[in-house]
């Protein structure tokens, strides 16, 4: 009975789809407008390739936004590395300006079709696929019907699944058996993941860590780095990366509240930097003066916030400080990946809302790298804290790097999981050379 209910709410969503498909030329426009689509590749969206498809083995490699594609970018070299040819989607704008400057020629980059009928089967039926990796949480009906329709093996890679993501399928367990069946494989980030992913009817399910440990450090303009190193000077900084709404006001609050006593310079780097014109006005209301990064604004003695309004550059903004705030865990729930600022020297604070990113977070904690802070005022005084003990702050630094050390390895258990897939397309890649039509 639970199978049959499955298979009319996924043919459901078919023909409903099918139904909205010409409709959604709308939505596509109104994200162009807000610089979330790229106009001029909007058709990719609906599945029309815009480059030739290599001959020989492909893997298409599908990863949402910037973080998922960092994460599998050693993974696809390492495919690529065998001779096997990569598409990879992604679905924003910063995410494919990642892949362009990451991978290069290596890859052929197409935005991700959306998940209806036409545009799924018309993006399959060009590019055939050989196998479909998938990293963390990217659940797509249509598509996941359509690939296992085409007996095409899909393996979700560094899975993972949020507390409310988990709770939503876990309440409709007839539809993600019917769903989940489809994957040949799931590599799971925890135990914890693992167990979500076989309560909700995936096997097998193996676990590798997260690939994010695996991956380099944030790349940097050296040039930029020794210019604002030279323009800081001998000031005390702390960054609060990644916020969203309400916590670039708190480190506002923070800063008015520490300046006097330590010459503070205060990085501010939004999640969104499309709202940096919105939280610039927010703080200069406050009466503080603020450099933007994309304006090549100079930052003066009088300078107070620097904006970090540029994508990719995580890597500058984190070299210019030793305390990193890590948000979206104070006013707002889930957390972001506290990783790169461990990888980089930095102390973490964060707020309790870290549910994306619990083990990692327990493990920093564990070791001594990263505190937990409940409120504004409560992070002043860790800023205050760790910015006046250089011992303490140094210990919080080491532990982080030593935690980071110590998490690698997933990259290794995540190759030896694809080996069932991937040599047999290692061997017809050297028996058919790539080469583009």
């Amino acid at each position: 009975m639970t199978r049959m209910l499955a298979r009319l709410a996924l043919s459901s969503y078919r023909w409903i789809g099918t139904a909205v498909y010409p409709l959604v030329w709308g939505y596509l426009a109104a994200r162009a407008a807000k610089g979330k689509e790229d106009s001029a590749r909007r058709q990719e969206r609906y599945g029309h390739a815009s480059a030739p498809r290599p001959q020989g083995p492909l893997v298409w490699f599908h990863a949402a936004s910037v973080g998922e594609t960092m994460a599998v970018i050693p993974l696809i070299n390492e495919v690529s590395r065998r001779g096997i040819a990569v598409v990879l989607t992604t679905g924003t704008t910063t995410s494919a300006g990642v892949a362009a400057k990451r991978l290069g020629s290596n890859i052929v980059h197409q935005y991700v079709p959306l998940d209806f009928k036409p545009a799924v089967s018309r993006f399959l039926d060009y590019w055939e696929p050989d196998l479909a990796i998938i990293a963390e949480s990217e659940i797509w009906p249509m598509t996941m019907m359509e690939l296992g329709q085409r007996h095409i093996p899909q393996v979700l890679v560094n899975g993972r699944l949020s507390d409310r993501t988990f709770g939503r399928w876990k309440k409709r367990l007839w539809l993600a058996d019917a769903l989940f069946e489809n994957l040949a494989l799931v590599i799971a980030q925890s135990e914890a993941d693992a167990d979500r992913f076989r309560t909700l009817g995936a096997l097998p399910v193996m676990v590798s860590g997260n690939l994010k440990v695996d991956t380099d450090a944030p790349p940097h303009d050296n040039y930029a780095l020794k210019h604002y190193r030279q323009q800081i000077g001998d000031r005390k900084t702390w960054a609060a990366i990644s916020t969203f709404e309400g916590e670039e006001n708190a480190a506002g609050i923070v800063h008015r509240a520490l300046k006097q006593r330590t010459g503070l310079l205060t990085i501010i780097v939004p999640r969104h930097p499309e709202r940096c014109d919105a939280i610039e006005a927010m703080l200069t209301s406050k009466g503080l003066t603020v450099a933007r990064r994309t304006r090549n604004d100079p930052i003066t003695p009088e300078t107070d916030i620097f904006l970090g309004d540029t994508i990719g550059e995580m890597g500058l903004y984190l070299r210019l400080t030793e305390v990193a705030f890590v948000g979206r865990s104070l006013f707002a729930e889930g957390g972001q990946n506290p990783l790169e600022p461990a990888m980089l020297g930095c102390a973490i604070l964060s707020g309790g809302n870290v549910q994306n990113f619990r083990d990692t977070y327990q493990m920093l904690a564990k070791n001594g790298s990263a505190k937990i802070i409940r409120d504004v005022e409560m992070l002043a005084k860790g800023v205050n804290y760790l910015l006046v003990n250089d011992e303490v702050r140094r210990k919080m630094i080491d532990a982080g790097q030593e935690t980071v050390h110590e998490m690698r390895g997933a990259l290794s258990a995540t190759i030896r999981g694809l080996e069932p897939y991937i040599n047999p397309l290692t061997v017809k890649a050297r028996l058919q050379p790539r080469s583009e039509n």
